[in-house]
């Protein structure tokens, strides 16, 4: 799974990526810094509706038959497999699919009874770019005010993952799959071709601090490697 990741992120390299056309997401012009994204906080979308635009969306999808809020906590991911069929995601798959942007994210390697956090990048020093698919949620009635949420995909680890965790992030890292995955035209078998376990190679990992369990704690030192001594 993916239960925590990092948006630390400078303009230059979002638009080197995506273009100098971007719109950030914010009235002044700033990108949000969080080194700590916990479900049910903002992160970083870019939508197959407005691709030019980022767009800040609360983390833990809410489908639009939903009673509350809630659920969103518990469908922060959704499993690759079978997700055509699942009631929460089989139209968003479909009609609502996004990027997600980040440059790490965290897993938990287990060491007995022990659980030691790492902070996975990719090895190129690239963005890092998730699939993602996305809901709007106006309530019951449908007559409250829309809450846009979004959910990370994930599916089977690769080479680097497989000793931290037996999930991972389905990743998009190259222009192609990423135009693919927003596009309206895109078929729904070609979708499911992308998502695939990344390629090997694409990622290093390294040990950092046990405060990253605490949402609480969001700072630079997060991003500090740690020795197991």
């Amino acid at each position: 799974m993916c239960g925590r990741y990092s948006i630390v992120i400078e303009e230059e390299k979002l638009r080197r990526q995506f273009g100098e056309s971007l719109q950030l997401p914010s009235e002044n012009g700033a990108l949000p810094t969080n080194y700590n994204v916990a479900p049910t906080q903002n992160g970083l979308v870019l939508t197959d509706e407005q691709p030019e635009r980022l767009s800040l969306f609360r983390w833990g999808l809410v489908p639009f038959w939903a009673k509350d809020l809630k659920i969103g906590s518990r469908m922060i991911n959704a499993r690759s497999e079978g997700i055509v069929d699942k009631p929460a995601f089989r139209q968003a798959i479909r009609k609502r699919r996004c990027l997600v942007i980040a440059d790490s994210f965290y897993e938990w390697k287990r060491v007995g009874k022990d659980k030691q956090p790492y902070r996975i990048l990719p090895i190129d020093g690239s963005l890092l770019i998730m699939a993602g698919i996305w809901e709007v949620w106006r309530g019951p009635n449908r007559d409250e005010e829309p809450t846009f949420t979004y959910s990370i995909i994930t599916g089977p680890p690769n080479l680097e993952m497989q000793p931290l965790h037996n999930r991972m992030p389905i990743l998009l890292q190259d222009e192609q799959s990423q135009s693919a995955w927003l596009g309206k035209e895109t078929d729904l078998p070609l979708v499911q071709k992308l998502m695939q376990t990344p390629d090997d190679g694409l990622l290093k990992s390294y040990l950092v601090s046990k405060a990253v369990g605490n949402v609480r704690n969001n700072g630079a030192e997060l991003h500090e490697e740690m020795n197991l001594d």
